[in-house]
């Protein structure tokens, strides 16, 4: 099959999609029923992507990408077909965030050690948890093991 036959269909387009909606379900149901046990997340997003409300003191602080955790801090946990918002304390500052999912660029729940990488990844990622943001646990790095991620089935 040559190259030409095989991009006709976007199955790469396709995959990112549904992978998405993953992140999707897991917040909607963060914000029916909160998060369970140890459940918490770690999402990743470019801040400067179409749709992000963020504060412009925190895109000021990170231009390029910014990782949230949601876990005992956060309020008003609204997720949408397109993307979602939640309130998280920086400083102790109350702030609410927009996010498209389009935007996302990992999301994990480290709980479980489940983990989803979308598109190329900045080379240096200035992105970091928020101050208090997450509640405990905000320096403890998830475990990249079980993370699948869209690189690993491109051809190059």
């Amino acid at each position: 099959m040559s190259d030409t036959q095989e991009s006709l269909v976007p199955y790469q387009e396709i995959v990112e999609r549904a992978l998405r909606q993953v992140v999707r379900d897991a917040l909607a149901r963060a914000e029916e029923q909160g998060l369970p046990g140890n459940h918490h997340y770690f999402i990743s997003f470019l801040t400067g992507h179409d749709g992000v409300a963020i504060p412009d003191h925190l895109r000021a602080r990170y231009p390029d990408e910014m990782t949230i955790v949601l876990q005992h801090q956060f309020w008003g946990l609204e997720a949408g077909d397109d993307g979602f918002s939640v309130t998280l304390s920086f400083g102790g500052r109350s702030e609410r965030l927009a996010v498209p999912y389009d935007a996302v660029t990992a999301f994990m729940d480290p709980a479980v050690n489940f983990g989803l990488r979308f598109g190329p990844q900045p080379e240096a990622a200035a992105g970091a948890a928020p101050d208090g943001g997450g509640g405990e646990g905000n320096d403890a790095g998830p475990d990249a093991g079980s993370v699948v991620t869209l690189e690993s089935f491109r051809k190059t």
